[in-house]
């Protein structure tokens, strides 16, 4: 037996080679697994993509210099509005509770829905192929249904209110629930749920103990997110009928009082700020510091070890000791914060039911309003429009998504990095990029691209811009959040062996965040689509400008062909999103 710290026969040569030598031993032992063409085949087409919207970019022809020098049309545009007015105190604090108690409602109402259909969709935990593909169809279908679209058909088969709103908002918001809650069961440690099925659970189990536990933070954080999303909605809807702020922002621009119009537009930016700061207050108080790795709880059922090497039930309180004291635990400070914000939580719920006076009879009478809503949307047709002249808006659609797409990578990337707590350099810079990305998204896309076509005029630029700078805020927060959830054990190591932040960042993060950073890019392409139609409505370029005609002239069945042209879209972005997720994880 060699004695430890004995040297070999190679580290006898004296010629330097014993480290050459282990080197090449190592590398015959592990091998580098050669990259699969189907990898290669996903690498390219992603860079297809990126160079299509840099083509895209460059056709769009945004000109800085030029849009400084059309300033003066916001200028001349401001001087004829006048000083900002608003609604009545009580009118204007009724308009926003309403607003927002449609908004919860509906959002609420996607999120219950969307945790059986996200079940089938995941491949980890679907019954078969064919439930998976049926669940994810469903999903991409809510989602290329606009909303807006969708409380068109609501308005006619129910009565003007916040009813068409709610119901609007809650399918659309399927679309992205149920995939990003589909998105965090593929991605869960199979181990507790395998552990659960070897001990003979059931598949409730399985989901309640080994699936809930781990996929509840990213849940909570996809369902405050979409919320905000939904809030910015609510102004689109408006101009379809919807009570709240949006309906009243709608009329003041149809009867040209544009000081009312701003000064409401403004009061939904502040609102959409204040209901973003609220949410991250919500988040990080259910989810805890620990909220990259593991439920409230997981911690409160199995809390973590500390850095000495005690049992686990030192850190456990006294009435976490055994189940029967377990129940008759003592009210602490902390369990009465946690109980008096869960009876909040309902009670703003039920307030938020109570505030959208919904007409419930609706759902009984609306069934013999079906086939005729249903006749005027099918069969689908382009009617007076000449079919080249709307796949030629549809192109120039999906030009303006992949150039605002691209146009937001790294500024979110950037943005996103900063704001995440496990690579910011210090709490001052993650601040910073959190206020900049709370900012941002709490500017409508739809009152920025009003704003844009002001000073830059009718047409595709002013929808880029529009979309470019709100998809900042989205796939930065996405970005931040995907880095935080991260497993720190690697960055740790690395720090350990003296790696620079920088290095760190590159080699531990990122490729860790890889998956969720191609999946969020691809959520960025498939909502800037959605996006880049609606903004057509103000003169954003695009297939927009036929569906706001189409829709004004009641000739829904040109709507339905401009959706199916959208849905056709959104499914091979699906598709490709799909494929390249399965291709690099």
């Amino acid at each position: 037996m060699t004695a430890l710290g004995a040297p070999t026969d190679s580290a006898t040569r004296g010629d330097g080679s014993a480290h050459r030598g282990g080197g090449a031993t190592v590398a015959e032992r592990a091998p580098r697994r050669p990259i699969s063409p189907e990898r290669i085949a996903a690498s390219l087409t992603l860079v297809a993509l990126v160079v299509l919207g840099i083509i895209a970019v460059r056709d769009v022809d945004i000109s800085i210099p030029a849009m400084v020098q059309s300033w003066g049309n916001a200028e001349n545009f401001m001087a004829r509005v006048g000083g900002l007015s608003f609604p009545e105190p009580a009118d204007l604090a009724w308009l926003i509770a309403l607003t927002v108690g449609l908004v919860l409602v509906g959002t609420l109402l996607a999120a219950v829905l969307s945790v059986p259909i996200a079940y089938l969709a995941a491949s980890n935990t679907t019954p078969g192929n064919g439930w998976r593909a049926a669940a994810r169809f469903i999903g991409v279908l809510t989602r290329a249904l606009p909303d807006v679209v969708l409380a068109m058909a609501f308005v006619l088969m129910f009565s003007l209110g916040t009813l068409p709103g709610i119901l609007a908002i809650g399918i659309h918001s399927i679309g992205m629930i149920s995939k990003m809650f589909a998105d965090a069961i593929e991605q869960i440690d199979e181990g507790p749920r395998l552990a659960i099925r070897a001990a003979g659970g059931s598949k409730m189990q399985e989901f309640t103990a080994g699936i809930l536990p781990q996929v509840l933070p990213s849940w909570v954080a996809t369902v405050l997110h979409r919320n905000d999303i939904n809030l910015r909605g609510s102004v689109v809807l408006g101009y379809v009928g919807v009570a709240g702020l949006g309906l009243e922002m709608s009329y003041a621009f149809k009867s040209l009082n544009y000081g009312k119009g701003l000064g409401i537009a403004l009061v939904i930016f502040i609102l959409c700020i204040a209901m973003e700061i609220v949410s991250s207050m919500v988040r990080g108080a259910m989810l805890g510091e620990q909220k990259h790795t593991r439920s409230w709880i997981d911690r409160l059922l199995h809390p973590r070890l500390g850095d000495r090497a005690t049992p686990v039930s030192a850190d456990r309180p006294a009435w976490a000791s055994s189940p029967q004291t377990a129940v008759r635990r003592p009210w602490t400070a902390q369990r009465v914060r946690h109980t008096i914000a869960g009876v909040v939580a309902v009670l703003v719920v039920v307030g938020s039911v109570v505030v959208s006076q919904i007409n419930w009879m609706d759902f009984f009478t609306f069934w013999a309003k079906l086939p005729d809503v249903a006749a005027r949307f099918w069969p689908p047709s382009f009617g007076n429009y000449d079919a080249s002249a709307m796949f030629q808006a549809m192109r120039e659609t999906i030009a303006i998504a992949l150039a605002a797409t691209v146009l937001t990578l790294l500024p979110s990337l950037l943005l996103g990095s900063l704001a995440a707590r496990n690579v910011a350099p210090n709490s001052g810079a993650r601040g910073t990029a959190r206020l900049l990305l709370v900012g941002i998204r709490g500017i409508p896309e739809l009152i920025l691209a009003i704003v844009l076509v002001v000073i830059t005029g009718l047409g595709a630029q002013a929808g880029v811009i529009a979309l470019a700078i709100g998809g900042i805020g989205l796939l930065g927060k996405l970005i931040a959040d995907s880095f935080e959830e991260v497993d720190r054990g690697p960055e740790r190591a690395l720090r350990a062996v003296g790696a620079t932040r920088l290095q760190t960042y590159a080699s531990a993060t990122v490729p860790q965040g890889m998956q969720a950073l191609i999946g969020h890019s691809f959520y960025m392409l498939d909502t800037n689509i959605r996006a880049a139609t609606i903004l057509g409505i103000v003169g954003g370029g695009g297939v927009g400008y036929y569906l706001l005609n189409a829709s004004q002239g009641s000739r829904y069945e040109t709507v339905t062909a401009i959706v199916l042209m959208i849905l056709a879209t959104v499914l091979v972005v699906e598709g490709l999103a799909m494929w390249m997720r399965k291709v690099f994880r």
